[in-house]
């Protein structure tokens, strides 16, 4: 039997994916490695969403390459002959694989390299699985999407939407539940578009999570704009149960209707505003994510100056901010390019804008008192969430999965600063 290092990166999904690996290593009767040095094999489960990302992965591939070495996740799916550059004699394990993991690693260890990037008919619901934080349950409730960006190199990795049942789900969560965990992220490439493809939807999924007894909190995971209109208000329903953070990630990606129809998003920044209006008037307190990119091939300065002007009348909490990268693979990727200096400055100015925004919402906080689970580490400091996701940091040492009162006296662009009341 082997000692075997597992490192992820990348989205959640990514991270439940290489939880379930490590979980059938050790059911298989291997051994989790302390790091990849003393490993006698190393897993990367990869991201390729962007080029920054590829390129760190690239990196870790030819590190990690002096022993048997396996590559998993979305790089090798969407790009496998960048892999197979940087890294020949890796074995290769798709997204939508799992269930061969340990066929993979048995091959690899004797010296074989093994492709297994086709999709599987194995589910990702009921794998075992060891966990990366002991207070935090991921369970993954789609693979795929049903969207066409052409920016979004994705939809190659992932393929079609494919929803898991909602009893399966339910019973994954309470799984998680037993196990321990006192917070559950529901997670999938677009929770958005969850069961249009088996007749449910993320609202009557939502319901059925929150119905379960024990006391846990549920943060629903990123949803696409394009399927709001039709979710909307069920989710307004389902985000009434004091379970659910009150807190949505709905990437809009740019302010210009005619960029979002090059992007094939499938919504419109009025969909987006409609969106915040909503749950910022039902919910006193609501935590809205985004993500926006500067620089799309088909991006005038007109164009940039209208997501500024969203962003300025929306006041999103968080705003995940990227400069458009050609993936290839992609559409878009055959565009022609605007000048890199260029793309630079409009994201220096969003950039900017988007720390005054974050700065004012936080600001709006101090005083407030109320629970606090302390959920994550994060650069030594163990981080909590309060009933709508903000991050909060406490001058004492609470452990993970505690939950205390705290009171709010101070916030920086980011997070909030508390101090633990009891």
């Amino acid at each position: 039997m082997a000692k075997i290092w597992v490192e992820a990166y990348g989205c959640s999904a990514s991270f439940s994916d290489s939880e379930m690996i490590s979980g059938l290593i050790v059911n298989g009767g291997h051994t989790l490695a302390d790091s990849s040095e003393e490993s006698d094999l190393n897993v990367i489960v990869t991201c390729s969403v962007k080029d920054a990302t590829a390129a760190k992965m690239v990196h870790r591939i030819k590190e990690s390459n002096s022993k048997p070495l396996v590559v998993a996740g979305c790089l090798p799916k969407a790009e496998q002959h960048t892999v197979e550059k940087f890294a020949e004699n890796a074995s290769l394990l798709g997204p939508n694989s799992i269930g061969k993991t340990l066929q993979v690693i048995k091959s690899t260890l004797d010296g074989q390299k093994i492709i297994a990037l086709e999709d599987t008919d194995i589910t990702k619901i009921g794998l075992p699985k060891i966990r990366l934080n002991s207070a935090i349950g991921i369970v993954e409730i789609a693979s795929g999407c049903m969207s066409e960006c052409t920016f979004c190199q994705t939809k190659l990795s992932k393929g079609d939407l494919k929803s898991y049942r909602i009893g399966d789900v339910v019973r994954q969560v309470k799984t998680e539940i037993s196990d321990g965990c006192n917070e559950v992220w529901l997670t999938s490439t677009d929770n958005g578009c969850y069961g249009l493809d088996i007749g449910a939807d993320l609202p009557e999924l939502v319901n059925a999570v929150s119905e379960i007894d024990n006391k846990f909190f549920i943060r629903v995971g990123m949803m696409n704009p394009m399927y709001m209109p039709k979710i909307r208000d069920g989710l307004l329903k389902s985000f009434e149960s004091t379970k659910v953070f009150k807190f949505l990630h709905v990437p809009v990606q740019s302010g210009s209707n005619k960029v979002l129809n090059d992007m094939k998003r499938g919504h419109t920044e009025q969909t987006f505003r409609d969106v915040t209006n909503k749950f910022r008037d039902k919910f006193e307190k609501f935590t809205i994510s985004t993500d926006v990119i500067v620089g799309f091939p088909t991006e005038t300065e007109e164009d940039f100056e209208a997501t500024l002007k969203l962003l300025k009348e929306t006041k999103p909490d968080i705003v995940n901010l990227s400069r458009y990268s050609q993936r290839p693979g992609t559409y878009a990727a055959e565009m022609r390019q605007i000048d890199v200096t260029e793309v630079k400055r409009r994201s220096k100015t969003a950039y900017e804008l988007i720390n005054e925004i974050s700065e004012e919402n936080n600001k709006n906080w101090i005083g407030w008192e109320g629970q606090v689970i302390f959920d994550e580490e994060h650069e030594d400091q163990i981080r909590g969430r309060n009933f709508a996701y903000k991050p909060i940091f406490v001058k004492e040492k609470p452990k993970i999965g505690q939950i205390s009162t705290v009171k709010i006296i101070d916030s920086t662009t980011h997070s909030l600063i508390g101090q633990i009341m009891s």
